[in-house]
C-alpha cells in the first residue's frame, strides 16, 4: 500500500486553494535575520485559506511609507482591485512625527494585533502586516505570503466586483 507524499516546499506563483487546505500551510512563526540590522526578527506566516476564511472586509493591511515590501503589497492590492475589500493603513516611519489620534490609534491597533498573536509579544512591529480584524491577530508579516494571499483573494468569487 503506497501513500501520497505532500511536498514540503512552499508554493510559488499565484496561490490556489487546493482541496486539502493543509497543503497551503507554512510554519506559523519563523525567526529570520532582519536585512537592515541583522538581528533576528519574528516572521508570522499564517495564510488565508488555512484557519483564516476568505471573506471581504475581514482583513486589514498595515504598511510603511518608505518600505519597498510595503510598496509591493500596496501595488498588488491596487492591481488586483482589492482596495474596496481589504483595508490598508500607511503608518508613518516615526510614530511621534505627526502625533495625532489617527496615527497613535493605528500604531496602537498594530501593537494590539501583534500582542493578540503572541502572548506578551515584545518584539518589533514590522510592516507589511496582514491583520484579521475578526480575531484581532496578525495573520502574516511575511511579504511573499501576503502577496500570494492577495492573489488568492483576487481570484476568489466573493472578492470579484460586478461589472
Amino acid at each position: 500500500m503506497s501513500s501520497l507524499a505532500v511536498p514540503a516546499a512552499p508554493l510559488t506563483g499565484p496561490a490556489v486553494l487546493p482541496a486539502d487546505p493543509g497543503v497551503r500551510a507554512e510554519p506559523p512563526v519563523a525567526a529570520v535575520p532582519d536585512p537592515s540590522t541583522g538581528a533576528p526578527r519574528t516572521e508570522l506566516r499564517g495564510r488565508i485559506g488555512t484557519g483564516f476564511s476568505p471573506v471581504p472586509h475581514r482583513y486589514h493591511l498595515y504598511l510603511g511609507p518608505d518600505c519597498p515590501r510595503s510598496l509591493r503589497v500596496a501595488a498588488a492590492l491596487a492591481a488586483l482591485g482589492l482596495e474596496a475589500s481589504v483595508g490598508a493603513t500607511v503608518l508613518p516611519a516615526d510614530p511621534g512625527h505627526r502625533a495625532g489620534a489617527h496615527t497613535a490609534g493605528a500604531h496602537t491597533a498594530l501593537r494590539l494585533a501583534y500582542e493578540a498573536t503572541g502572548h506578551h509579544f515584545d518584539g518589533t512591529l514590522t510592516v507589511p502586516a496582514l491583520v484579521d480584524t475578526w480575531s484581532g491577530r496578525v495573520v502574516s508579516n511575511h511579504t511573499p505570503g501576503i502577496l500570494d494571499d492577495l492573489r488568492f483573494l483576487g481570484t476568489h468569487p466573493a472578492f470579484r466586483t460586478a461589472p
